[in-house]
């Protein structure tokens, strides 16, 4: 005789297999292209916004506008938090409260990759209970991907294990995630494990929490590979991508570089100045997936000569007069570094080696840029903030002169 529990255990086998179609359909020359695109998107939940945000067109001419995804669960699993945390800057949130109930109607929103559907929940009793569940299954009916939200606080009642069946039946892609996981401690694992066997999912339910938005970098790329059509988009949006991260870590060193280099120390050859580069060029290595050894990033440092430059500018820049020592130093300090960071960022991008002149062309342009936006300013008055400003100006200008690469 078949029991229940053997027949959930077909159900579950039968999903996996029916959830690998879309997949196995592909050719196998073009599935190795996505699975190559997969392993190089973001694994980080601030990477992920920023690609999100350079592929927004991108998607939308891939996949039109039919990609869409709902969020289902209990009440109060925090839905309409996740909801806010993946929906793009300037839509309407949804309401948060530690009251059950408090999401009565499906809420849509813009998630830059995807429309996002924010439902109540499907599990409260009554009739006005039995609606709000009823709008949920519409919701997911009319979702191109569907995300199950359960709450590790509460464990998986066999109220949802008969959801999750229920939702299951759509043949629609089902990512399962257990949020609030940052409550559990150090109960996390067997949390985790609990659930998985309840659901016959073992190894296939994301850990997250939604509040402390960690884990959604694991759910979002399991939404994009949900839709094929979604990864060979993003694939075309990660070299914008990978610019824009590492233009903010070229920003964020120079300035530091600045700083540093206003202070009375020697000028430019100076060990700060050696490990803000390096955690720099390690940074952008690392958004660009490539392997450099500490070996390696000393000797790019010296091949280039930077701190040779650095002492060969200040000695040029300082010969016309005008602005004082700190101001010379600071801005020779932050020119070399965002030189460097231009420098290694082709290097990775395209394997080819900027030359010496041009590195020097561009450590002397950034300098004399940064020095012309702040000769006005006082020995320390707004000095910092100023510096900052100068910078991110003067990277902006070489932006559009095209010497960025």
């Amino acid at each position: 005789m078949t029991t229940k529990k053997d027949n959930f255990s077909e159900f579950v086998r039968n999903w996996q297999d029916n959830f690998k179609v879309t997949w196995d359909q592909i050719p196998e020359t073009q599935r190795g292209e996505l699975e190559r695109i997969l392993r190089r998107l973001p694994g980080d939940y601030k990477g992920w916004r920023v690609l999100i945000n350079e592929a927004v067109d991108q998607v939308r001419t891939a996949v039109g506008g039919k990609h869409t995804v709902a969020i289902i669960g209990p009440v109060n699993s925090g839905k309409s938090t996740l909801y806010n945390q993946l929906i793009r800057s300037g839509e309407a949130e949804a309401p948060i409260s530690a009251v059950p109930g408090t999401t009565r109607q499906a809420s849509t929103a813009d998630a830059g990759i995807f429309t996002l559907v924010d439902t109540p929940g499907a599990d409260a009793v009554g009739k006005v209970g039995q609606q709000e569940k009823d709008r949920a299954m519409e919701a997911a009916q009319q979702a191109d991907c569907i995300i199950l939200l359960l709450d590790a606080t509460h464990g998986v009642r066999p109220s949802q294990q008969e959801f999750f069946l229920e939702v299951r039946q759509l043949g629609k892609p089902l990512i399962v995630a257990l949020n609030k996981m940052d409550l559990m401690k150090k109960d996390q694992e067997e949390i985790l494990k609990q659930a998985s066997n309840a659901l016959g999912l073992e190894g296939k339910i994301l850990p997250i929490s939604a509040k402390k938005k960690t884990g959604l970098e694991s759910l979002l790329m399991a939404v994009a590979r949900s839709e094929p059509g979604l990864v060979a988009a993003l694939g075309a949006s990660l070299p914008e991508y990978r610019r824009r991260l590492s233009e903010d870590v070229i920003r964020k060193a120079a300035s530091t570089a600045a700083a540093v280099g206003a202070t009375p120390l020697p000028v430019i050859d100076f060990i700060p100045l050696i490990v803000i580069q390096s955690a720099m060029v390690a940074s952008i290595a690392r958004i660009y997936d490539f392997k450099i050894t500490f070996r390696r990033l000393i000797e790019l440092i010296f091949t280039f000569g930077f701190g040779l430059l650095g002492r060969t500018l200040f000695y040029e820049i300082s010969k016309f007069g005008g602005p004082p020592g700190w101001l010379v130093a600071a801005a020779i300090a932050a020119g070399i570094t965002i030189a460097m960071g231009y420098t290694v960022r082709v290097w990775f991008e395209s394997g080819e080696r900027v030359s010496r002149k041009m590195v020097k062309e561009i450590s002397n342009s950034i300098s004399t840029n940064i020095l012309d936006r702040v000769k006005a300013i006082g020995k320390k008055v707004g000095r910092k903030k100023k510096l900052k400003e100068s910078i991110s100006g003067a990277m902006d200008d070489l932006s559009q002169t095209g010497k960025k690469r």
